[in-house]
């Protein structure tokens, strides 16, 4: 057994990367994990491979061995994954996402196992990350190479609340295609921004199409989340579109925002979407309703029809659907300052900037 590096590792937003290509980034999850059980070690991109921590942006632990055989297994570590990797270049190195090589793992470019281990994933959040900030790394991870034909990849072990997320993700996404794509698959890849979503994400249709050009990572990042956290997105970005919009205030929308909030269903006059815009459009509160003036909507009385869709989405019963079609109608209702609504989503649920560019 060779002990590559031992020490500390900088983390950008849970994740870091082993590569043997002559590329500095990384690709997304949804392009790594294709087609795979396990979504912490993403080895679906040849020569890549690229793994999660859990969400956290900080130090972590981090071990890398290079052995012979399969070493044995050990009960300590709570996660457990295993994939196929194959360098395609004699210089294989570990590659923190923004930051210079941390070590050269110097493996043949032949079949090779991995396994993947760690402990403290659910640690790494902010709270998480401030309780432990002077008490060392936030979490560890053990790296394991050794020679072997190519077989399927396993969740060998899972207890966390983030693996069990990120394996979840994994499974849903599309299978990478052998072959040429046809025309018709092109056109498709192209409408989605260049990477096929996951199937749950192609289902939600229009709202989430609309996300493409406006920020394609961050759909990636909604539906990597937990329904959990789909959910007070879905919320936040309601109240944030009324908010907006001026229409917070008004007493049977904020009635209805109110019911979101506990969780029950819209009072009337949502139960019926006629009535709603009926109430909407007769309503002569809204039309002297003011702006937020902490926001630059210019137009904001023009946009305030667009806002109240982000109301029914958002009390969707799919969770993932509620947080695209809420997020989406508040993007609307925002406009051109819709950067500064995803700047601030990102802001509220750390976990969404954990996406990143592909290569």
């Amino acid at each position: 057994m060779r002990t590559v590096y031992r020490g500390e590792l900088p983390v950008v937003q849970g994740r870091f990367h082993v590569d043997s290509r002559p590329d500095p980034y990384g690709p997304g999850p949804s392009e790594a994990c294709a087609g795979q059980a396990n979504g912490l070690c993403g080895a679906a991109v040849p020569g890549c491979l690229l793994l999660d921590t859990g969400p956290c942006t900080g130090r972590v632990g981090l071990t890398v061995e290079v052995h012979r055989a399969p070493p044995p297994l050990d009960d300590g570590w709570e996660e457990v994954v295993e994939a196929s990797f194959r360098p395609v270049s004699a210089s294989t190195a570990v590659l923190p996402c923004g930051h210079a090589a941390l070590c050269e793992v110097d493996l043949p470019p032949a079949d090779h196992r991995v396994r993947y281990c760690g402990r403290g994933l659910d640690r790494g959040g902010a709270a998480g990350l401030r309780a432990t900030a002077a008490a060392g790394p936030v979490g560890h991870y053990l790296l394991q190479f050794w020679p072997a034909p190519p077989a399927a990849d396993l969740v060998v072990r899972q207890t966390s609340r983030s693996a069990r997320d990120r394996h979840r993700y994994a499974r849903a996404l599309p299978a990478p295609r052998c072959g040429a794509p046809t025309e018709r698959e092109r056109a498709e890849l192209r409408s989605w921004g260049g990477r096929l979503p996951s199937r749950r994400v192609r289902e939600v249709g229009a709202d989430a199409r609309g996300l493409v050009p406006l920020d394609r990572d961050l759909l990636d990042a909604v539906d990597a989340s937990s329904p959990a956290t789909q959910r007070s997105l879905a919320r936040w970005a309601a109240h944030r579109a009324l908010t907006v919009a001026g229409l917070a205030d008004v007493d049977w929308i904020s009635a209805a925002l109110a019911a979101l909030d506990r969780g029950a269903p819209l009072p009337p006059p949502f139960d019926d979407p006629c009535r709603v815009w009926d109430r909407f459009f007769t309503d002569e509160r809204i039309a002297a309703a003011a702006v937020d003036p902490s926001t630059d909507c210019q137009g904001s009385p023009l946009r305030r029809p667009m806002a109240l869709p982000a109301l029914r989405a958002a009390a969707d019963p799919d969770p993932l659907r509620a947080a695209i079609g809420a997020v989406f109608a508040a993007a609307v209702a925002y406009g051109s300052d819709c950067p500064a609504l995803f700047a601030a989503a990102r802001r509220e649920f750390p976990v969404l900037g954990r996406a990143v560019p592909p290569g």
